[in-house]
């Protein structure tokens, strides 16, 4: 009851143009604890509360869990969520070659990737991304000039 009235008093305050999102735990990795079943409910509520996107992370919270870290480990989680409610779904988990994101997007697991310790190595990731994809990145002018000799139709001006 008391993240669903946090949520309830955050959407008030807020501009009801602005969209609200919100991280949730999947499971806490635990016998008996929080879990997807929990999680799901809570998203279906949050989403009837005008949630914009799901955010679905997991556990680091019980000295007894057992987290299967690897790869996509919390993608299954996501999925769970995102086949439950209509509103976006973003997945993380160890997301960091850019076929693995790109294949999370095409399978519908999820809507959105969220990266974080990927993007404290290559803060460029993303345009590395587009550029393996052979995409374009809206860049403002100054950035122009950074253009790699590789991909000479990489950056395009945001205007």
């Amino acid at each position: 009851r008391f993240p669903l009235e946090v949520f309830d008093a955050v959407r008030a305050a807020f501009p009801a143009d602005r969209p609200v999102s919100v991280r949730v735990s999947g499971t806490d990795w635990v016998e008996g604890g929080w879990d997807i079943e929990q999680t799901i409910a809570f998203a279906k509520a949050l989403e009837a509360r005008g949630a914009a996107a799901i955010h679905v992370s997991s556990g680091g919270l019980d000295p007894r869990q057992a987290i299967p870290v690897g790869p996509n480990y919390q993608v299954p989680l996501a999925r769970a969520v995102r086949e439950a409610v209509s509103i976006p779904v973003v997945a993380v988990g160890l997301i960091t070659e850019y076929e693995q994101a790109e294949a999370i997007l095409a399978t519908g697991d999820a809507d959105l990737i969220g990266l974080a310790r990927t993007l404290l190595y290559d803060p460029r990731w993303p345009w590395h991304a587009a550029a393996h994809f052979g995409a374009q990145v809206k860049v403002p002018p100054q950035y122009l000039r950074s253009q790699p000799r590789r991909f000479r139709d990489l950056l395009v001006e945001d205007r």
